[in-house]
């Protein structure tokens, strides 16, 4: 009889303990705001499905200190009304732990003037933008920043001896910042901008001002075009310079999405573009990271292809992931920022993240690739 009430009194304890332990676990809700619909869908979606796969990585190997991680997205239509309203609407229906995942120069200035991540004490984690983010404490980037691009962009177009450059470039609050990291780079490499066009990032006005650009560069005649644009208006000139009969050889920064770019564009304008990328090959699996990413697209298998925009969401998830499982049992929005600074050296496998000295662009990966006709990379 006592040995029958001691097993019950031992069951009833071990379920007691267990209720307390599923008491004490939350689930980890990261939250982002991006095109989901529209031209520029593909970069949201494709983001959102990489930090899938490295949520679903961790909750496969029982989460993080006993957490499960989960992702909210919506859709702001690449309009930075609705990137905010979007984000307010998160902060107060889901209160999310953390931000990623945005998109757009002037949709990050319009979030960032609100003052929603002070009053809310929340970080947000991996963004794109074609101008220049400002230094922010609730920032993280975990690419390199838009002036690392322009380096190696100038450095490699001086090795091979050409000097005469052209710069086209989003018009905006932030241009001036792009036109003077450009000439520095410039500068530094011993080259010039021959001629630079500004293009209106506006759907009203995009085509209009990109059709001004090709006539300002076919004029100039520079050896080659550096493009600072996304992927719908890298897509736009490279399709009307090309027809124009521009023969400058055009070189991308990694927002103009080789994949984006493979399906707007031609094989006679694709053919020998040069983009610059700010993480390693998805299509490979070399590097530790590499082999690591493969593994958790093979085992979710997404709806959404490979590509360098979901590597990206990728690396931005597993960052996330290490600022949790750096906080231990209780997570929070303070000790996410706190942990996210505290991240000096954290090493993915050949790209390594450090947010060390104040410093908001967490890599200074940033290697070429040359697209051949059939858009495929060729490092």
């Amino acid at each position: 009889m006592y040995q029958q009430v001691l097993t019950r009194w031992l069951a009833g304890m071990a379920i007691a303990t267990g209720a307390m332990g599923n008491a004490s676990a939350l689930e980890v809700l990261v939250a982002q705001v991006a095109p989901m619909r529209g031209l520029e869908a593909k970069q949201g979606q494709g983001y959102a499905a990489g930090m899938r796969l490295a949520f679903d990585a961790a909750n496969r190997k029982g989460g993080v200190n006993g957490h499960a991680f989960a992702l909210a997205t919506e859709d702001d239509g690449s309009r930075p009304e609705s990137t905010v309203e979007q984000t307010r609407k998160l902060l107060t229906e889901k209160r999310p732990l953390v931000l990623a995942g945005y998109f757009g120069s002037q949709n990050l200035r319009e979030l960032l003037a609100t003052r929603l991540l002070e009053q809310q004490r929340i970080a947000l984690v991996g963004y794109r933008t074609t101008d220049i983010a400002p230094a922010h404490t609730q920032l993280f980037n975990v690419r390199a920043d838009i002036p690392s691009e322009l380096a190696k962009l100038t450095t490699q177009l001086s090795t091979v001896g050409i000097t005469k450059l052209g710069l086209l470039y989003e018009a905006g609050p932030g241009s001036d910042a792009i036109v003077a990291a450009a000439d520095q780079a410039a500068a530094q490499a011993k080259v010039r901008f021959v001629t630079r066009a500004p293009y209106t990032g506006s759907n009203r006005g995009a085509n209009t001002s990109i059709s001004e650009a090709v006539q300002v560069f076919t004029k100039a005649a520079p050896q080659a075009i550096i493009l600072v644009a996304n992927g719908a208006p890298t897509a736009a000139f490279i399709e009307a310079y090309r027809i124009s009969g521009g023969a400058a050889q055009l070189f991308a920064y990694s927002g103009a999405d080789i994949e984006q770019l493979s399906q707007r564009l031609g094989e006679d304008h694709l053919r020998g573009v040069v983009i610059s990328q700010v993480t390693p090959n998805p299509y490979k699996s070399t590097s530790r990271l590499e082999r690591e990413f493969t593994e958790a697209f093979n085992q979710q298998k997404p709806k959404e292809p490979k590509s360098y925009l979901m590597m990206e969401g990728y690396i931005a998830g597993r960052v996330i992931v290490e600022a949790v499982q750096r906080q231990g049992r209780t997570p929070t929005r303070e000790g996410t920022i706190a942990a996210l600074n505290g991240m000096t050296d954290y090493d993915l496998g050949d790209y390594v993240i450090g947010f060390g000295g104040g410093g908001r662009n967490g890599s200074k990966f940033v290697e070429l690739s040359i697209v051949n006709g059939s858009g495929k990379v060729q490092q």
